[in-house]
């Protein structure tokens, strides 16, 4: 039986080192598109924020969230940055201290995708019927009753 077990990691983004070379590598990725430096012609005409990059426990696969601006061409985006994924991991490993180089894959961050559906659904007539119907059961009407 082994001594040595592996703790899974209590924080929702991994280890504090995690997010710390995760951050560092989004920082590279980001200023890498802003500054043009990838020559592609799928990628001209787009700016693309990079939200989080999430790093595996050993670093060395780096997930790069990315979502272009609008989030129009997200697949035509993500192909374009797969073609160049081997110029841009050399770039992060350059400006990023590691003793390896990540590998990268891209994904589109659906996240803004996800809050405008929940968003809809709070403003649905059903919800705010819901929401009108119980007034005297806010629980701040309760303290200043009591008070």
């Amino acid at each position: 039986m082994p001594r040595h077990h592996q703790k899974k990691s209590s924080a929702p983004g991994g280890s504090q080192r995690q997010l710390r070379v995760g951050e560092q590598v989004r920082h590279a990725i980001a200023d890498i598109l802003a500054q043009g430096s990838v020559h592609d012609a799928d990628l001209e005409g787009h700016i693309i924020t990079v939200p989080e990059v999430r790093m595996s426990p050993d670093l060395k696969l780096a997930t790069i969230y990315v979502m272009p601006l609008g989030g129009r061409d997200t697949e035509l985006v993500i192909t374009a940055l797969d073609r160049n994924k081997k110029f841009l991991r050399g770039e992060v490993a350059r400006r990023v201290n590691l003793k390896f180089a990540p590998d990268i894959r891209f994904r589109v961050d659906e996240r803004f995708d996800e809050a405008e559906r929940i968003e809809k659904l709070l403003r649905t007539p059903a919800v705010q019927k819901d929401l009108d119907k119980n007034p005297d059961q806010n629980p701040d009407s309760d303290r200043e009753e009591e008070q």
